[in-house]
């Protein structure tokens, strides 16, 4: 797609992913409208101006999206509650900010007349895969996270607006993502304790839970791939592409990787169990082949990525407190 003088929408525009797509659409040519309510986005990743504008609002606030879509020629669908770890903590939360405000977007493309959407889903819904690499097809099995859970549904809304409305569909099941802009995560949560106690460190499960891990540059330029070099969108409504590294990475080599980089070698405790939480999958790794046969590959390794993570981490310092902590 020729995204020069276009319009679209980036929902989680300051967030961790949706910056890098907000950069990589103005670097198009395109005029983008961030909508984002700051829960764990971050100001400092907008770069308000000629071809970007802010919506500061809540998803679940359907006036201010639908004023929103007005004009606009594409939906980059990318705000969502992400947190896997504490979802039994707060379970509406996913299904408000996963569910509901995903229901709340098309309805507002619909009532505009936009019909395409780029849509963040999660390697996670595959849940405890049973093939390796696990490809887009792979049945799906009882869901073990809220998370995945809804973003099974909303995958589900997706399909049936495709179908129903002649909406034009991207679906991208992410990896773990690195890289700058990440704030949160195994990598800032082992920062965080090593720079409060660098004698110790705390580990779930037994740290022998081995997943593959993408560069957000990689995984957005494979969005875009995706965007510009898939089939007429009339011939398949809806595309749905793995998005991953063929490596793997053990949490206890993440752990040798971040310990080097910071200077320190703490006592390693491990609260045991092959799952770190529930519905934590101790082996991820996605079959890619698909994205790969639009002439899409990574670019760097995993272990490039997490370093390149720490700096960043360690160079800003508007990252160094969890999102729960920040004012609103």
């Amino acid at each position: 797609m020729d995204f020069s003088g276009s319009s679209v929408v980036v929902t989680g525009g300051a967030g961790f992913i949706g910056s890098h797509v907000v950069d990589a659409l103005v670097g198009r040519g395109a005029r983008v409208t961030v909508i984002d309510n700051f829960s764990t986005g971050y100001r400092e990743l907008v770069h308000e101006g000629p071809r970007v504008t802010l919506v500061e609002a809540d998803l679940l606030d359907y006036p201010k999206v639908l004023a929103a879509m007005a004009g606009k020629e594409m939906v980059f669908h990318l705000a969502a509650n992400a947190d896997v770890k504490d979802g039994l903590l707060h379970p509406r939360k996913d299904v408000e900010q996963n569910i509901l405000a995903t229901q709340n977007v098309l309805e507002a493309m619909r009532a505009q007349g936009v019909r395409r959407i780029a849509f963040s889903s999660t390697g996670a819904l595959y849940g405890d895969a049973r093939v390796f690499p696990t490809p887009e097809d792979a049945p799906f099995p009882v869901q073990t996270s809220l998370y995945g859970a809804s973003k099974v549904a909303a995958e589900g809304l997706l399909s049936a607006y495709a179908f129903g409305y002649g909406f034009s569909t991207w679906i991208f099941r992410f990896v773990s993502l690195l890289g700058p802009r990440y704030s949160h995560g195994h990598i800032v949560d082992f920062w965080r304790k090593l720079r409060k106690d660098p004698t110790v460190l705390h580990v779930l499960g037994d740290g022998h839970q081995k997943k593959s891990y993408l560069h957000v540059e990689d995984c957005v330029r494979a969005i875009m791939v995706a965007v510009d070099r898939s089939v007429a969108p009339e011939a398949a409504p809806i595309h749905i592409y793995n998005l991953g590294h063929p490596g793997t990475l053990e949490v206890n080599e993440s752990i040798r990787v971040i310990c080097r980089e910071l200077g320190v070698s703490p006592e390693l405790r491990y609260t045991g169990g092959e799952r770190g939480w529930i519905g934590d999958a101790p082996r991820i790794l996605l079959d890619t082949r698909k994205i790969e046969a639009l002439g899409w590959a990574p670019t760097k390794t995993i272990e490039e990525s997490v370093v390149e993570t720490l700096r960043f981490i360690e160079a800003n310092p508007f990252l160094h407190h969890p999102a729960s902590a920040k004012k609103e």
